[in-house]
């Protein structure tokens, strides 16, 4: 028996919105790394205050893609320009569908001639390898999937190195000036007698590093970023804190993969496998639609907009052509108001009843793809997709996309909190009421060091 396919799985479900709102798979994993190393409170503040160390080595997964093709099939599936694009070089790469809708995002490593890496969540990696597999490039891809499904050992050990403290830990690990790599560039540094590939990052607007390497040198590695970072602060960021990260950042980490509908994706879907990312993933939340097309986001929703260029013929390309000169929303940062989200938590304490869906700290999403409605007397102006508490804050906050009218910053909105009908059946909800919590419209990112020295110069 062949194996099933996503579209075998779509038209057994009826619809992709039941498909994903009833799968039995929770929030994205962040396996093998320990949920925390001391505590999340000081995990969070050491990327703030002092220096912190991620390990980024299985969360995520890698494609290679190699051969003389490899940089014309990225771009034509990619809105990003790759004119001056070379060795050495990363960007976020970003694939949408035929209608200008997001179908995944990764980081393109430029690594040599003829080869690049793709890094992140499967669903842009998947694209690409379709694509490979079915057009006629000169391309060859290896996938090296993440922790999660491999269950052994990866190819390369990822770290980050953050902080006001980054560069003195750099310095000392390596017993050399900090190497001048200019922003999303790289470069080869030494640490315990392994050579190193560098990335100069920035991923909360502070100093910082990503250091890859092959997978057999990742201890020694490891242990001297942590010796050496001692007399800094350095703190290891267990799993419960590390995605937390992205909401100081102002990066939205899961957008809905615009694959579920339409002819001319067809073919992709029944090229996919029941068993993939788009076919496991569950969709959470209270923002409501049977139109799947409704969850579809645009590189404008997500504030990829400057990354969109026209320079190039690309999949969805007229389509966002069309959107460019005025995208109706845009995402900003939702800080939700703190009584209301203690009334949440009292609810804990009452007797009978529901309780409100229980807010996790200090991430709270218990569905891979979440999305809360953003209303203003009732009315939907957004939704809200990535949501957690953050120490270095003192609040609760969430990323979101909201009508422009909406978005500036102290506009009041409400959010609606839980899943209708007492939830679905995902074994991460609980039987639950919905609640209204107000928040207040901030800036993207919500630090203000994130905002004005993400790239740094």
């Amino acid at each position: 028996m062949s194996q099933q396919s996503l579209e075998d799985v779509l038209q057994s479900a009826g619809s992709p919105v039941q498909m994903l709102r009833n799968s039995q798979i929770g929030p994205y994993a962040f396996p093998v790394v320990p949920a925390e190393f001391t505590n999340w409170r000081d995990e969070q503040r050491s990327w703030r205050e002092t220096c912190a160390l991620f390990d980024q080595s299985h969360h995520m997964t890698d494609l290679y893609i190699e051969g003389p093709d490899a940089l014309k099939l990225l771009s034509d599936l990619g809105v990003n320009s790759f004119k001056n694009f070379k060795v050495n070089q990363a960007k976020q790469f970003i694939a949408c569908n035929h209608e200008g809708y997001v179908i995944g995002d990764a980081i393109l490593f430029f690594l040599s001639e003829n080869r690049l890496s793709l890094v992140g969540r499967p669903s842009a990696l998947n694209w690409v390898e379709y694509n490979q597999a079915t057009g006629n490039y000169k391309v060859t891809v290896e996938r090296d999937e993440r922790s999660f499904v491999n269950r052994g050992s990866r190819k390369l050990f990822r770290f980050q190195v953050q902080g006001p403290n980054a560069l003195k830990v750099i310095e000392k690990v390596t017993g050399k000036p900090a190497p001048d790599i200019r922003f999303f560039n790289m470069g080869d540094i030494t640490i315990a007698g392994s050579t190193v590939r560098a990335l100069r990052h920035g991923m909360v607007g502070q100093p910082g590093w990503e250091l890859f390497g092959p997978w057999a040198q990742a201890e020694s590695v490891r242990a001297a970023i942590i010796e050496a970072g001692r007399e800094y602060g350095i703190r290891q960021v267990g799993a419960r804190t590390y995605p937390t990260s992205c909401l100081e950042s102002g990066w939205i980490p899961s957008p809905l993969p615009a694959v579920y509908t339409g002819e001319k994706l067809k073919p992709y879907r029944q090229w996919l496998t029941s068993k993939s990312y788009e076919a496991m993933a569950s969709l959470g939340g209270s923002y409501t639609s049977e139109d799947i097309r409704d969850y579809y986001l645009t590189p404008y929703d997500l504030g990829y907009g400057p990354f969109v260029k026209f320079d190039h013929e690309f999949v969805g390309r007229a389509a966002l052509e069309k959107m460019a000169s005025n995208p109706p929303r845009q995402k900003v940062t939702l800080v939700w108001n703190g009584d209301d989200v203690a009334r949440a938590f009292r609810s804990l304490f009452s007797e009978g009843g529901d309780i409100t869906k229980y807010i996790d700290l200090p991430l709270a999403n218990y569905s891979t793809l979440p999305y809360d409605r953003v209303a203003v007397h009732g009315k939907t102006i957004g939704l809200s997709t990535y949501t957690g508490y953050i120490y270095n804050e003192r609040a609760l906050i969430s990323l979101a996309i909201v009508d422009n009218a909406y978005a500036s910053p102290g506009t009041e909105v409400t959010l609606v909190w839980g899943e209708p009908g007492r939830g679905s059946t995902k074994p991460t909800v609980e039987r639950h009421g919905q609640a209204e919590i107000r928040a207040t419209v901030a800036p993207v990112p919500i630090s203000e060091v994130a905002r004005v020295a993400y790239r740094p110069k």
